[in-house]
């Protein structure tokens, strides 16, 4: 029997096809036996043979609608503002911040400010696109958001920000000295205005916290403290690494839904701020009630 046909018997064997009849013997070989043809094997049959497995179903996620539309007010040409209110409990009227090594401020000072910006690495060439910032103003957390759908209103942004900021402003911010207040005033320099930011006090909360928590979390990200003391667990929150990507598609002319999803994980980012430093500001009551009068620890 030939190379060929044994690979062939072989095959026929594997996909359970009967052997074909005995040959005649006045057959030279070169010929199909007499007797009934065999039948070709169906498709089933065939990806069996290839060795072709059958995937697994797998849901599908549902597409999100193509939509340009963008939520909020246009300030200018490219710039828009959105503004919300939230009920939220009134932290004391003086908040102690020993913890960030300063003394005390008014709650009405604070302003809880976030960045997303067009990559993670800084800069020149890393620009933000969207500021949020969240402040307790008329008995309410009121939430302000700037973001940009065209390069050109990154000026207008950057003045309409520093309208927010007044001489007694403390800053509020989750790893803010080391990424978002330097870029900020980046682009203020590239834009020939001047920086807002600039001698203000500033808390950045990531510090505290990792002086207090790295021992006990497995980190100090910010979604983890919100968790651990706020209590929030995110549910379908764009990744703040996937925000550059979302700006970029919408100004090539992409849908808008992702962009939409970063304002509402911005969102969060300033109302957990606001939550964290009146947490911090607990912690100076905390330690004292662990301490006896004698100073000794109970």
């Amino acid at each position: 029997m030939s190379d060929l046909a044994s690979k062939l018997a072989i095959l026929r064997r594997q996909a359970g096809i009967a052997a074909p009849q005995a040959k005649d013997a006045r057959d030279d070989g070169r010929h199909e036996p007499r007797g009934t043809p065999t039948r070709p094997p169906d498709l089933a049959t065939l990806r069996r043979m290839a060795g072709v497995r059958d995937r697994l179903a797998q849901p599908r996620t549902p597409l999100r609608p193509y939509t340009r539309e963008v939520p909020g007010d246009e300030l200018a040409p490219g710039l828009r503002y959105i503004e919300q209110r939230f009920v939220w409990a009134e932290p004391p009227a003086e908040l102690d911040l020993s913890f960030a090594k300063l003394a005390t401020a008014r709650r009405e000072q604070f302003l809880h400010f976030d960045t997303e910006t067009t990559g993670l690495a800084g800069g020149t060439g890393t620009r933000a696109f969207m500021i949020g910032a969240a402040d307790w103003h008329d008995g309410a957390l009121r939430v302000r958001q700037l973001y940009i759908t065209t390069m050109a209103a990154e000026a207008a942004m950057l003045r309409e920000f520093a309208r927010w900021i007044e001489p007694e402003t403390f800053l509020v911010s989750y790893n803010g000295k080391s990424y978002d207040a330097p870029l900020l005033a980046t682009r203020y320099r590239l834009a020939r205005l001047p920086n807002p930011l600039l001698g203000r006090a500033h808390v950045d909360l990531l510090h505290p916290m990792r002086r207090r928590y790295r021992r006990a979390w497995e980190n100090c990200k910010m979604q983890t403290a919100e968790r651990k003391l706020l209590r929030i667990v995110r549910e379908d929150d764009l990744p703040g690494s996937e925000a550059p990507r979302a700006w970029l598609t919408y100004l090539r002319g992409g849908s808008s839904a992702n962009l939409v999803r970063v304002a509402e994980h911005n969102l969060q980012d300033v109302r957990s701020l606001s939550g964290l430093l009146v947490e911090a500001h607990g912690w100076a009551a905390m330690d004292g009630a662990a301490v006896s009068p004698s100073g000794y620890e109970k």
